[in-house]
C-alpha cells in the first residue's frame, strides 16, 4: 500500500483502479436492481403488508431519519433461522467505514462511479453544506483499502473541481501526515509545506481514535465519535442497541441481534461459554476485519484462547450460529444458518450480507451490498477449526498495515452469485431496515455523548465503557 501523500486531480477516473476485476463487467441481478429502484413509499407498504404489527409512523420516521454524525455506514447480517422455520436478518456488527464500493455492480451502463458517486453526492457533500467550516482543501485519510479510498478521493475531485489530498494515517507510523491544531486538521506534505483541511472521508479502520480526536472543527464523515459510539466498539453498539430497542419498543421494529454479555473480563470468560452451553463467540470490542474475532466450540478452543494475552481488557460474548446440530442456544431460543443454495457438491456454506447506507435528503438511501461465504461447508459434525466454517470476512492480515483479501469467497449481487445466496427481495428490504436501524442507534449514541457545548462527554463514555487501556488511546 502507498504511504506517501498524493493529490488526486480531477478528471482522472479509472474504472479499471477502483473495482474488482471481477466486479468491473459483471451485471447486476434483476431482483437488486429491482431493489435499488423501489422508492420508500413501496418500501414501506410493503414492509407493513408482511409485518402488519410495525408501527407505520414509526418506520415513516426511520427511514426519513436525518443523522447529525453518522453519514455513512454498514451492517454485516446473517441470514437465519429459528426450529420453527422463522427467518429473520441479525446484525452482527456496524462499520463507520465499511468496505463495498469495490464489489458492487454498476446500476446502469452509464454507471461509472457506481457507488462512490451516490455516497459522496448524497451524504458527503450535502452535509458540507449545513456546517460552518474553516477554510481549506479536501481529503480523504486512510490506512486501509487503498482501491476504495482513491475512489472515493477521485470521484470527490471530479466532482468538485478541486484537487484532493489522499492521505495515509497508519497506526504506530513515525510519519505523521496530518495534526490538529484547533480542531482543524493540517495535512505536512513532503516538502513540509501546510495545508489546512475543511473537510475530509476517513476511512481509518485501526484504533483511529489515537490519530484522530471525536470532536474537531475540520467536518470528518465520519468522526471518530462516531467509532467510539459503536461504528468500531461492538461494546458501545451493543448497548446503543438496547436502548434503540427500549426506545422504538411497541412500535413493531427492534435491532435483532445475538444474545450478548457486555463488560466481560478474560477471567469470566469461561464461565459465560459455558452458559451458552459450550459454544460461543468472544469478541475485541474494538477490533476489526475479522480480527479479534474467536468462534468457541469445544474445550481446546477455549483453552487456546485464554493462554494468549490481549491489549484489552474488555470483551463481549455473543451466542454462537452455526449449524442446526451445534447452535448456542440463547435466551431467544436457537438459532441457525439458512446458508447458500447447496453447490453441485451438495456443500451449503454460511455467508453474510454487507448492506452499506449513506444518508440523503430522504433518509438513509442503500448505496452498496456484497456478500461473503466461509471457507469450509457447513455440516453437522465440526471437522477442524471451527473458524473455517464459521468465519466469512474476507481481510488477512500480513503484518502490521499490511492487508490482502481473499476474493474467491467474495459473492457479488450479480446474477451468478446473487442466486446461490437463496434471499429475495424481502430479505434485502430486511436487511435494509436493520441496518438503518442500527445506524441510527449509534448515532444516537453520538448525541448523547456531546455536551451542549459541543465537547466530548468523557466522564459519560468511561461509565459506558471503563476499558483503561482503550480510554488511554483516546486523543482529546
Amino acid at each position: 500500500m502507498k504511504k506517501e501523500i498524493e493529490i488526486i486531480k480531477p478528471n482522472n477516473f479509472e474504472q479499471d483502479n477502483h473495482f474488482y476485476p471481477k466486479a468491473l463487467n459483471s451485471q447486476l441481478h434483476p431482483i437488486v436492481n429491482h431493489f435499488f429502484n423501489l422508492n420508500k413509499d413501496r418500501i414501506i407498504k410493503r414492509y407493513l403488508h408482511l409485518n402488519p404489527q410495525v408501527n407505520e409512523s414509526t418506520l415513516i420516521d426511520i427511514l426519513s431519519y436525518q443523522p447529525k454524525h453518522f453519514f455513512w455506514g454498514g451492517a454485516d447480517l446473517f441470514y437465519v433461522t429459528t426450529e420453527t422455520g422463522n427467518r429473520r436478518m441479525v446484525v452482527l456488527e456496524t462499520n463507520s467505514c465499511p468496505s463495498g464500493q469495490k464489489s458492487m455492480p454498476p446500476r446502469s451502463d452509464y454507471d461509472e462511479h457506481r457507488g462512490y458517486l451516490y455516497l459522496v453526492e448524497n451524504a458527503f457533500l450535502p452535509a458540507l453544506k449545513r456546517k460552518k467550516l474553516p477554510k481549506g482543501a479536501l481529503a480523504v485519510v486512510y490506512d486501509k483499502n487503498y482501491m476504495e479510498t482513491s475512489g472515493y478521493a477521485q470521484t470527490l475531485a471530479d466532482i468538485t473541481k478541486e484537487d484532493v489530498y489522499l492521505v495515509p494515517l497508519f497506526d504506530n507510523d513515525k510519519k505523521k501526515n496530518i495534526k490538529f491544531e484547533n480542531g482543524i486538521m493540517i495535512v505536512t506534505l513532503q516538502n513540509k509545506k501546510e495545508i489546512p483541511i475543511r473537510a475530509a472521508i476517513r476511512y481509518v479502520t485501526q484504533k483511529p481514535w489515537n490519530r484522530i480526536p471525536p470532536v474537531t472543527k475540520t467536518f470528518i464523515c465520519n468522526s471518530t465519535l462516531v467509532c467510539l459510539s459503536g461504528g468500531r466498539n461492538k461494546l458501545l453498539a451493543n448497548k446503543a442497541y438496547e436502548l434503540f430497542n427500549s426506545e422504538v419498543g411497541g412500535s413493531g421494529l427492534q435491532i435483532n441481534m445475538p444474545e450478548t454479555i457486555k463488560d466481560v473480563s478474560k477471567v469470566e470468560i469461561p464461565l459465560w461459554v459455558q452458559r451458552f452451553g459450550g459454544k460461543a463467540v468472544i469478541k475485541n470490542p474494538y477490533s476489526n476485519a475479522g480480527q479479534g474475532v474467536w468462534t468457541i466450540t469445544n474445550e481446546k478452543e477455549l483453552k487456546k484462547f485464554m493462554e494468549n494475552d490481549y491489549s484489552y481488557d474488555q470483551f463481549i460474548v455473543q451466542s454462537l450460529i452455526g449449524h442446526y446440530d451445534w447452535s448456542s442456544t440463547s435466551k431467544h431460543g436457537k438459532f441457525f444458518h439458512v446458508g447458500t443454495v447447496p453447490n453441485k457438491k451438495g456443500n451449503i456454506y454460511i455467508s453474510d450480507l454487507r448492506v452499506m447506507v449513506c444518508s440523503s435528503k430522504n433518509g438513509f438511501l442503500p448505496c452498496a451490498l456484497y456478500a461473503r461465504r466461509a471457507r469450509s461447508p457447513l455440516e453437522s459434525e465440526i471437522k477442524g477449526n471451527s473458524w473455517d466454517i464459521l468465519g466469512t470476512n474476507l481481510s488477512v492480515k500480513l503484518g502490521e498495515n499490511q492487508w490482502d483479501s481473499e476474493t474467491s469467497r467474495l459473492l457479488l449481487m450479480d446474477r451468478k452469485d446473487f442466486n446461490s445466496l437463496g434471499i429475495g427481495i424481502d430479505d434485502l428490504i430486511e436487511a435494509y431496515i436493520q441496518t438503518t436501524l442500527t445506524i441510527i442507534a449509534i448515532d444516537k449514541m453520538a448525541q448523547n455523548l456531546i455536551n451542549s457545548k459541543g465537547l466530548f462527554k468523557m466522564k459519560l463514555f468511561k461509565s459506558l465503557d471503563n476499558d483503561e487501556a482503550l480510554i488511554r488511546e483516546i486523543m482529546v
